[in-house]
């Protein structure tokens, strides 16, 4: 390497060795794209097409910049260049043909012609190319399957593949015209409403989250949940679960939750006498249990509200009792363990201080009300985030400029003319990074919503939904729960390919009508259902993502940190059926009847992470163990005298361990 050639820099967030100037092309595009959004958001609001076209293109850039063509180890050569430069047309055509073409697209209205069809292939092949790349083979081989089932019929592309088709499967067959036009020139395929919700409410939070990220928010609510739970017993642990649920919601991925607050909670937990294994298993559940936490729920929240037309508010407030009691069963797992180990809180020494925590980093709490303000306002959510980012920004820059001017004066560091020129600077760089961080977690969830959407548009175009919903229906034999099962199951194989997001947006376009014509799941409980299963892939071996970086944190063997996981994670399977058969704690009901429907789910959450544990106040028996087991199914049945007996069971077996676990403390008193 000559003098004259800048050294390449180890790029953060891509894992690869990028030259200087490929480091200049991704920063200029993605602080591009964020601006564009907040543009779009708050000033400006573009048309359907206009908005996701640009958004798309822009997305594409991002990511065939970010991920070269050969893996993040390699440099990309000549070969490498040259297919990335395709590429990077590719993605530059797919969004400025729309952009340019836009009437006169709407006047062929489905007479395409040949230029049409051209760049709507090349369009479908970039989009493919981009999500391996940003998301990973998984979701593109999905794509890819999906496109080839469209041309596989007696009137399609590839006659031949229909006879390979299971009769209830087979349908008419398309050609690539009618599949291209489709995807690409219609608002069923890769601009529908996945990448809508993406290019609009997803990525201006995902941009706001990026700005809590960047100013230090996440070290404020990891240091609120210390003060707040440290002293006791787990503390650490305990502090994970709250700070995860704070974190989650607004990061947006699991995975992500788990690198940030994980890389303090975990060594803690490890401190205090938890497994490695259960260390990493704890911040797993605790993080994925951030995707299903108001007020943002990752993406899932806009999608379910897109999809049922249900105002986002009403997402936000019915998902608050779900949400707390998953936490308060993985809560509970922490605490009985501590017990069972005999575990004391952290010394007080050792802790932050909550008054100090406060005065530090009170002004992170603002951004948060004014988003959940404004919200209740009924404002569109895309204005409310576009708000909520500027509130984020003038509170940074107010805050840095009072301990400019005022503060930092008294502690001997004078306001010079030169000073100021580097605080300016330092504040225009933290702007900058905050934009380009923004974009850059943005592309894996737009690049999935975009393939969901070619998946989307295919289901539509075969019927492939009703197909899958009276095979569902066969298998089932009508019966509810196996069909929960099947769909359970059908949740976790596709998240061994697909993100969260993507394979809620498959699974509720296959199962979701079955799901509410055959089996009269109201609306929007089956998408809730959907949307929390989706999540088991992020905590259920073999592939638990999640789970594997808690254990890389934590120095645990991947799959033994999964299982330890997917048992702190019951809540995601038991919610669900709850809410099924007990729809007022989501639809709404008598004031009465939706309390006891509380109470008794939450009961039955514990007695549930008693029995698996076989401890709650002292050491369970087998038997109890058992009965509370029996007694679960009862809480969970539909019928109020096999409820009461259930509760009865359960209160009983719980009463005479709290009475067990006062004679042992006396006969054993614990050293203090």
């Amino acid at each position: 390497m000559n003098e004259s050639t800048p050294p390449p820099v180890l790029m953060p967030g891509g894992n690869a060795i990028q030259p200087r100037v490929v480091l200049w092309c991704i920063t200029i595009v993605a602080v591009s794209l964020s601006l564009f959004q907040l543009y779009s958001a708050g000033i400006q609001p573009l048309g359907l097409f206009y908005q996701r076209s640009i958004h798309l293109a822009l997305i594409m850039l991002l990511a065939f910049l970010i991920f070269p063509a050969f893996g993040p180890n390699r440099k990309r050569g000549v070969l490498g260049w040259g297919i990335d430069a395709l590429f990077l047309a590719g993605a530059v055509i797919t969004g400025g043909y729309l952009v340019l073409n836009l009437d006169d697209i709407f006047s062929r209205a489905g007479f395409w012609n040949e230029t049409d069809i051209l760049v709507a292939c090349i369009a479908t092949v970039t989009v493919l190319e981009a999500s391996r790349r940003a998301v990973g083979l998984g979701m593109t081989i999905i794509g890819l399957l999906a496109i080839i089932y469209a041309f596989a019929g007696p009137r399609g592309a590839l006659p031949w593949l229909g006879d390979w088709m299971p009769g209830i499967l087979a349908h008419r067959g398309y050609s690539l015209e009618r599949v291209a036009g489709q995807l690409y020139l219609g608002q069923e395929g890769i601009f529908g409403l996945p990448l809508g919700v993406a290019a609009t409410y997803i990525f201006i939070f995902v941009l706001f989250g990026a700005f809590l990220e960047s100013t230090g928010a996440g070290k404020f609510f990891i240091d609120m949940a210390y003060a707040a739970t440290g002293r006791q017993r787990g503390g650490p642990a305990k502090a994970a679960v709250l700070a995860s649920a704070g974190m989650g919601s607004i990061s947006g991925s699991a995975i992500a939750n788990v690198v940030t607050t994980g890389a303090f909670t975990i060594p803690l937990m490890k401190k205090l006498g938890y497994k490695a294994k259960q260390a990493g298993g704890i911040e797993a559940a605790a993080s994925t249990g951030g995707q299903i936490m108001p007020p943002l729920m990752g993406a899932g929240a806009f999608l379910i509200a897109e999809y049922t037309n249900t105002p986002y508010l009403e997402i936000v407030k019915i998902s608050i009792l779900p949400a707390i009691m998953y936490f308060a069963t993985v809560y509970l797992f922490v605490h009985i363990i501590a017990l069972k180990q005999g575990m004391q809180g952290m010394p007080k020494s050792e802790l932050p201080k909550m008054r100090q925590v406060m005065k530090d980093g009170w002004h992170f709490l603002l951004p948060l009300a004014v988003l959940v303000w404004l919200l209740v306002m009924s404002m569109s959510p895309m204005r409310v985030g576009y708000y909520a980012v500027m509130t984020m920004v003038a509170v940074a820059v107010l805050r840095y400029a009072l301990w400019y001017f005022f503060v930092a004066p008294k502690q001997g560091q004078p306001v010079t003319v030169e000073r100021t020129k580097e605080v300016v600077w330092a504040g225009l760089v933290k702007l900058v990074q905050g934009l380009e961080l923004g974009a850059r977690n943005a592309v894996a969830v737009s690049m999935a919503c975009a393939v969901a959407g070619i998946i989307v548009g295919v289901v539509g175009l075969t019927g492939l939904g009703l197909k899958f919903s009276s095979m569902m229906l066969a298998f089932s034999g009508g019966n509810l729960v196996l069909a929960l099962v099947m769909i359970l199951l059908a949740s976790l194989i596709l998240g061994m390919g697909l993100p969260v997001t993507a394979s809620y947006i498959v699974l509720i376009v296959l199962v979701g009508p079955a799901l509410t014509a055959e089996f009269g799941v109201p609306l929007l409980i089956a998408h809730l259902v959907v949307f929390w299963y989706s999540q088991d892939s992020n905590v259920t071996p073999p592939i638990a993502l999640a789970a594997f970086a808690g254990a890389a944190i934590s120095g645990s063997k991947p799959m033994e940190t999964g299982f330890q996981a997917w048992k702190f994670a019951k809540g995601l399977y038991l919610i669900p059926l709850f809410m099924v058969f007990n729809p007022e704690i989501i639809v709404g009901g008598p004031v009465p009847v939706v309390i006891w429907n509380g109470v008794i789910a939450l009961l039955a959450l514990g007695a549930f992470a008693a029995a698996l544990e076989g401890y709650l106040f002292t050491r369970m028996a087998w038997l109890p163990r058992l009965a509370i087991g029996a007694a679960i199914f009862g809480v969970f049945y539909p019928n109020l005298w096999t409820e009461i007996a259930g509760v009865v069971v359960m209160s009983i077996v719980m009463g005479a361990n709290w009475l067990a676990g006062k004679r042992d403390a006396t006969v054993n008193p614990v050293p203090r």
